[in-house]
């Protein structure tokens, strides 16, 4: 599941997945690295979010923005992949699998459906999952920084448990209109999809397989956009204590 939103938050420069483990801080060389892979991908998703304002700015109108940020877009959000890496070498402690499975699903959503089915580049959902993405995004490696740093702005905090309650029903929404929206396409074509007969005597629909893609969000989404708001009120409910008692 592509979520736009990251379901919890343990350490920062990685997806915050999975379960807590008790490990050392990074060393001063790992965190010097996470300081720059984290600016590096904020800088690359304010890249996008310009490219995005400029490209509505000269053509007003929203229809066919993509193209404006299709190619920043594949190499930031490609990029993600090493957050796997991070947690294979165990500078950050999430979880292996879970972390992968979140960023290969964006990736998958990157590639295998708007890239490869370029009818859908067109539609409106995809402009709605890369906005979503490109808010998230910006704020959640900025949040990652500034943690590093031992700098966190109170700002930052507020907007990395809170712009989720709009953001990811908003990409979850767009994810899955464009995949919907390529399934004609899909099965018209056979992309990505083996028939038989063949010498390995296998089969595989692609268009089969989006579909089940699209029902998996149903037991995930409330899972993990509930779970998100518990993390808003344990984190920001904590600070609120905090100034008050003050």
């Amino acid at each position: 599941m592509a979520a736009s939103m990251r379901a919890n938050i343990t350490r920062p420069g990685h997806r915050d997945v999975g379960h807590r483990r008790k490990r050392e801080p990074p060393g001063a060389l790992a965190t010097a690295y996470l300081v720059i892979y984290n600016v590096v991908m904020t800088a690359g998703w304010l890249v996008i979010a310009v490219g995005l304002v400029r490209a509505y700015l000269a053509k007003g109108s929203f229809h066919g923005l993509y193209y404006s940020i299709e190619k920043p877009l594949k190499f930031f959000q490609t990029g993600a992949i090493l957050e796997i890496l991070h947690c294979t070498i165990g500078i950050v402690p999430s979880s292996v699998i879970l972390t992968g499975f979140q960023v290969m699903s964006r990736v998958f959503l990157t590639w295998a459906v708007t890239h490869s089915v370029r009818e859908v580049q067109n539609e409106d959902s995809v402009l709605l999952f890369v906005v979503a993405w490109t808010v998230t995004e910006i704020v959640r490696y900025s949040f990652y920084t500034f943690s590093l740093l031992n700098h966190l702005p109170y700002l930052i905090k507020w907007a990395r448990y809170s712009l989720f309650v709009v953001l990811y029903p908003m990409g979850v929404s767009g994810e899955l209109l464009t995949i919907h929206a390529a399934l004609p396409y899909v099965q018209k074509t056979g992309l990505y999809s083996i028939t038989l007969p063949n010498k390995y005597n296998f089969s595989f629909s692609y268009h089969t397989f989006l579909i089940l893609t699209m029902v998996s969000y149903i037991p995930l989404f409330p899972q993990l956009y509930f779970h998100m708001l518990w993390q808003r009120r344990k984190v920001l409910g904590h600070v609120e204590d905090c100034r008050k008692a003050e």
